[in-house]
């Protein structure tokens, strides 16, 4: 449909009130929330995550598109629960370990996730092995996404992985690592189940950890 179209070309542009605009306009035509999310919504952050890959968009550009497709997400997100037909991509808890306080990328991260199609815990920042597992078993969570931007916390993720085995759960949850001093060695070393470089990556590594379809 030419409308899901331009919603998806308005979220690429980060024109937030067009793509809310043009939303309402598609759900008062009679296309369904859940067509616009599935069809439009995220079908665009996917071309958002390729430019970013590309080189083509940075963080600037990301954020005005991910700031349109939330604005335009709490729209028709509503209207899905309503109707009990949305079930999300899968379950992540995200969180920047213990002594870290940085989190521009993993809030990068998230709102890729969220694009994607993802329903995301953030834990926030500095936060302790044990409260990654608490989430995990609150909110049944499949993936863990542990960030660290110092070299001095990188190596807390350790803990967060031990701290899962503790408790028996980490065979039930994949985990995966990102931040500028970890990389792809680090992650095998430390017994993860991928690395990702940037938040596009992540978004398709979350997907490939989790059996989902590139395509959705």
């Amino acid at each position: 449909m030419p409308l899901l179209g331009e919603i998806s070309e308005a979220v690429v542009l980060g024109d937030a009130n067009k793509t809310v605009q043009l939303t309402r306009q598609a759900l008062d035509s009679g296309i369904g929330p859940l067509q616009v999310f599935r069809e439009a919504l995220i079908p665009a952050m996917s071309v958002v995550g390729e430019k970013m890959q590309a080189g083509e968009y940075y963080i600037p550009e990301v954020l005005l598109s991910a700031r349109a497709m939330r604005m335009a997400s709490d729209v028709v997100k509503p209207l899905i629960v309503q109707s009990g037909g949305l079930e999300p991509t899968g379950k992540v808890v995200m969180g920047t370990v213990k002594g870290d306080l940085h989190d521009i990328g993993k809030n990068l991260v998230i709102m890729m996730l969220e694009g994607a199609g993802f329903q995301v815990t953030d834990l926030g920042t500095n936060v302790e092995p044990a409260s990654f597992v608490g989430a995990v078993k609150q909110h049944g969570a499949q993936l863990v996404g542990l960030s660290a931007l110092l070299t001095t916390t990188m190596l807390n993720m350790r803990e967060v992985l031990e701290a899962l085995k503790t408790e028996g759960i980490r065979q039930g949850v994949k985990v995966m690592i990102g931040g500028a001093p970890v990389d792809e060695r680090f992650a095998n070393e430390l017994g993860a189940d991928g690395y990702a470089p940037d938040a596009a990556s992540a978004a398709d590594l979350a997907k490939r950890l989790l059996g989902v379809p590139a395509t959705r």
